[in-house]
């Protein structure tokens, strides 16, 4: 397979520190290995479950480009100045130290399932018994008429935490007196549904300090979005007159922005803005395209262990998998991540096999200390990962339960982040 490393780089990922390898790495005679690609929420926590509960009996290898994983959830709290960006990001030391994880800091660029290898682009060429993919999402180019990954710079999506987070933060915090921020958001599915609206109440929480008269525009496909009316009321208390929202009915899907110029035209009326953070369509990590195991869009997968339905042997977690009812969420990769150590680790040792367990919450912040949810359980069929049950906050709630929700989140967040790292 032929692979042009510069387009792969267009992805907008910043490599750090990729590894330098000869041909072959040498794996431990007489392990099983596993091969996890991706270390966000659901590869870092797959990794970490089978080394831990496997004691050694598995050889494990996560790859992952980046030495620092700057979490998308929680990464709206940095944009709103209430985090720094040391407070989303997260090392993989302890992985390699606590639990013999052999870390490699390289890009994935190829997947032979015949032969079960990975093919890195520093040369090396990875062996596996079982090859987790979790490689998160990529954009797809051409569905914001204007905008290419080569705009991030002047118009960023900020949905790749990091770099991305920083200079959204930055553009806000230099508009104009007076200024308007517009958002472009994505057509479902995608990742972190409620994510675009927390953006835009810590953006509004930013400009209500430091420039009151600034106005925000949303240009939405959808003619409605994940907790619509807990957003929609918390936007008339806080920030009344400054949020517009455009939705499909009155053009918010017939969109295109020009990078140079700094205009968005919505339904054919071209507006002038000072930042607009594009938010794309989204479909699979690129690595999961290369691995052929994609409809061209997501990743299939069985609901019972999170195996490909194209490959018993490869497993796709998170983001980029096709797995039913399930939110796109790093709480929802995490709990797939979990059924799937647990399948792997049984595949390859003959250890108990637990039933699966799904569970999703996401939290968001509309304002200092007022907090939502919604959340559900999931079971397994032989169709899909399929709701049971679930909660959402709701309208009028007091200011103590949306704090104590507010704190919720925070508690879950250390909690992942030690879940995934430590």
């Amino acid at each position: 397979m032929t692979w042009d490393r510069r387009k792969f780089l267009g992805t907008g990922i910043a490599v750090t520190g990729a590894l330098s390898a000869p041909a072959v790495l040498s794996e431990e005679a007489g392990k099983p290995r596993v091969v996890v690609i991706g270390g966000g929420a659901g590869g870092a926590t797959a990794a970490r479950y089978i080394a831990k509960d496997s004691e050694g009996a598995i050889d494990v290898t996560l790859v992952e480009p980046s030495r620092v994983y700057f979490s998308c959830f929680f990464s709206n709290l940095y944009i709103g100045g209430l985090k720094s960006i040391d407070d989303i990001g997260h090392t993989y030391g302890a992985l390699a130290a606590n639990h013999g994880i052999n870390v490699i800091h390289d890009w994935a660029v190829g997947v032979n399932r015949a032969a079960r290898t990975v093919t890195l682009a520093g040369g090396a060429v990875l062996s596996y018994d079982k090859l987790i993919i979790s490689p998160g999402i990529d954009f797809v180019e051409g569905s914001v008429e204007g905008w290419s990954v080569s705009s991030q710079n002047r118009m960023p999506h900020a949905y790749k935490a990091g770099s991305q987070s920083e200079l959204l933060r930055a553009q806000i915090e230099n508009m104009p007196e007076g200024g308007v921020y517009a958002m472009v958001a994505p057509p479902n599915p995608y990742r972190c549904p409620p994510g675009p609206y927390e953006r835009i109440s810590m953006v509004a929480h930013v400009l209500k300090t430091t420039n009151p008269s600034a106005k925000i525009i949303i240009a939405d496909p959808k003619p409605k979005f994940s907790k619509m009316a807990l957003f929609e009321d918390g936007w008339a208390t806080h920030y009344p007159g400054m949020i517009d929202w455009i939705g499909e009915d009155f053009g918010g899907g017939n969109v295109s922005v020009d990078p140079d110029r700094m205009t968005l035209t919505i339904d054919g009326e071209e507006l002038t803005v000072d930042v607009c953070n594009v938010i794309p369509a989204m479909k699979a990590g690129r690595i999961a395209e290369l691995a052929d195991v994609t409809d061209g869009s997501w990743a299939p997968v069985n609901a019972i262990d999170m195996s490909s339905k194209a490959d018993p042997d490869v497993y796709v977690l998170g983001d980029a998998s096709q797995q039913g009812d399930m939110p796109k969420s790093g709480f929802s990769a995490n709990s797939q991540a979990k059924v799937c150590a647990n399948a792997v680790r049984s595949a390859l040792t003959g250890s108990r096999v637990f039933p699966p367990r799904y569970a999703n919450t996401c939290w968001s912040l509309i304002a200092v200390n007022d907090g939502v949810k919604v959340g559900a359980t999931y079971e397994a069929t032989e169709e899909k990962i399929a709701r049971v049950d679930g909660f959402i906050s709701q309208t009028g709630e007091s200011a103590e339960t949306r704090h104590s929700t507010y704190r919720e989140s925070v508690n879950w967040y250390a909690a992942i982040s030690e879940d995934m790292f430590d």
